[in-house]
C-alpha cells in the first residue's frame, strides 16, 4: 500500500493508501480487480484537522506517519479528527491513534457517536454535529457539516471547507481503482477518466445501489453548495470538473427506476451444456440489433461483475436449468442480490432446460414478487433436455424482441435533470 501526500488546494492535503488489484475482498465480499484507494485529508487553518483517516487494515499504517513527516506535521499537531463515516476502512486507525495521543477532539454525527464506542470503546472528547453546524479552524477556514444519511450507512455526513469550496463526502461520489501519482481529474487523460467512470459504476452498484433515494437527496444538498472540488474517500479528486462525478452519480441513482443504457446483461448457468446451447444464438440476436451485451456465466463470474453490468443494463436475460424442482442455485443467489441492490424495472427474459420436471419458473416468479422488482418479462422459453431447432429460433426471436424493447425504453426515458 503505497502512500503519497499531494496538495488538493491551498491548505488542504490528500493522504492516500492503495489496496492493490485483487489484494483483498472489499467489505469481505467484493473483488477489486483494479484495486482501490483509501483517501484522507489534512485541512490546515490555525488549527489542523484530519478528515477520514486512512486505514491500512493493520491498525495505524506506518506510512500514514511518513506522510505526516512529508507535510512537516506530527501526530501531536492534529487538533481535530473528523469522522464522516465509521466503516472501518475509514475509522479503523482511530483505536491505535488514541494510544499514541488522546488529547484531540473527534467530530462526528449524532448517529456516529455510538459507533465510536461500539467499534473502539471511544467515549471521551467527542463532539457531535448535524447539518448547519460548523468548525472554525482559524485563518478564515471554516468547515461546515451536513448529514447525508444512508450514503451508505445511517451515520454518514459530509464536511465542506467553505474557504476553498472543497467537499469531503467520504464514500459518496467515490470509486474503485488504485491511483498512481496522478490523483486529480485535471492530471488525467480522457481514457483515464473513462476508466474511473467504469470503476465508479462498479463501486456504486456493489456498495451504494441499495440506497438510491438517499443518494438523490444527498445530490440535491450538494447542488445547493458552492462546490469547487470534490474529494471523496475512495477514488480520484475532482477539481477540474467536480460536477462530472455528481452528474454520474445522479445518472446511476436514476437507474433504480428509469431505464438505464442500451445494454443487456445475459446471466447463464448450465449443468451439462443443454441450456448453454441456446446462449450464443440469443446473444447474436441481441447484438444484431445494435445493443451491447454483457455475458456472465454463473457461478464462475464474480457477483460484483454481475452487479456492475446489470446496473447499467435496461434488459436482463436469465439462461438457467431447473435444478431439483427449483432455480439453478447460483442463479437464485445472483438474482436475489440484484433484487436486494434495487435493480428494478428491467425488461427481462428467461430460457432454460429441464429434465424430468420443471419448477425453476415458479421459484423465479416467487422471487420477483417477494422483492417487488417490477421486471417486465417476455414469455419464457423452456425445453426438455437439449433445445431443438424450433426452440433456438424462438429464443432468437425473443432476443430480437428484447433488444428492440430496450432501445424503445431508453429512447422514451425521461431526461435526467
Amino acid at each position: 500500500m503505497g502512500m503519497n501526500v499531494t496538495e488538493v488546494t491551498d491548505g488542504i492535503f490528500r493522504l492516500s493508501a492503495n489496496a492493490e488489484p485483487n489484494s483483498l475482498l472489499f467489505e469481505g465480499i467484493w473483488p477489486i480487480p483494479n484495486g482501490v484507494s483509501m483517501n484522507s485529508y489534512i485541512v490546515k487553518g490555525e488549527k489542523v484537522a484530519i478528515v477520514d483517516g486512512v486505514c491500512g487494515w493493520d491498525g495505524v499504517p506506518e506510512t500514514l506517519f511518513e506522510q505526516f513527516d512529508q507535510m512537516g506535521i506530527k501526530a501531536e499537531d492534529i487538533d481535530y479528527v473528523i469522522v464522516n463515516h465509521h466503516e472501518p476502512d475509514h475509522s479503523g486507525w482511530l483505536e491505535d491513534f488514541k494510544k499514541i495521543r488522546d488529547d484531540f477532539q473527534i467530530i462526528t454525527s449524532v448517529k456516529g457517536e455510538p459507533l465510536l464506542e461500539a467499534f473502539y470503546e471511544i467515549t471521551n472528547d467527542v463532539r457531535t454535529v448535524k447539518t448547519g453546524d460548523s468548525l472554525d479552524l482559524g485563518d478564515g477556514r471554516v468547515l461546515a457539516f451536513a448529514d447525508i444519511p444512508n450514503v451508505h450507512w445511517p451515520e454518514t455526513m459530509a464536511t465542506f471547507d467553505t474557504k476553498s469550496g472543497t467537499l469531503m463526502p467520504c464514500d459518496a461520489f467515490g470509486s474503485f481503482g488504485a491511483i498512481s501519482d496522478a490523483p486529480y481529474d485535471d492530471q488525467l487523460s480522457r481514457e483515464e477518466i473513462d476508466f474511473f467512470e467504469h470503476e465508479a459504476v462498479r463501486y456504486y452498484s456493489n456498495i451504494v445501489a441499495a440506497f438510491c433515494l438517499p443518494v438523490k437527496k444527498a445530490i440535491k444538498a450538494v447542488e445547493e453548495l458552492p462546490v469547487k472540488i470534490i474529494a471523496p474517500g475512495h477514488g480520484i479528486v475532482w477539481r477540474k470538473d467536480p460536477w462530472k462525478i455528481v452528474n454520474d452519480y445522479k445518472r446511476y441513482a436514476s437507474y433504480d427506476k428509469n431505464p438505464a443504457k442500451e445494454e443487456v446483461t445475459v446471466l447463464w448457468g448450465s449443468m451439462y451444456g443443454m441450456t448453454e446451447k441456446a446462449v450464443k444464438p440469443l446473444v447474436e440476436a441481441i447484438e444484431a440489433e445494435g445493443v451491447k451485451v454483457h455475458v456472465h456465466r454463473l457461478p464462475e463470474s464474480p457477483l460484483g461483475d454481475v452487479l456492475t453490468s446489470a446496473w447499467t443494463s435496461t434488459g436482463i436475460v436469465m439462461g438457467m436449468p431447473t435444478y431439483e424442482y427449483k432455480m439453478f442455485p447460483p442463479m437464485f443467489a445472483a438474482l436475489d442480490e440484484l433484487a436486494k441492490k434495487k435493480v428494478k424495472n428491467r425488461k427481462a427474459f428467461r430460457f432454460g432446460s429441464y429434465g424430468w420436471s420443471g419448477g425453476a419458473q415458479k421459484e423465479l416468479d416467487e422471487l420477483m414478487a417477494k422483492h417487488k422488482t417490477g421486471w417486465d418479462f417476455l414469455e419464457t422459453v423452456e425445453f426438455k433436455g437439449a433445445p431443438g431447432k424450433e426452440d433456438i429460433e424462438l429464443i432468437r426471436q425473443r432476443g430480437t424482441e428484447l433488444a428492440r424493447e430496450v432501445k424503445r425504453m431508453v429512447a422514451e426515458a425521461p431526461a435526467i435533470a
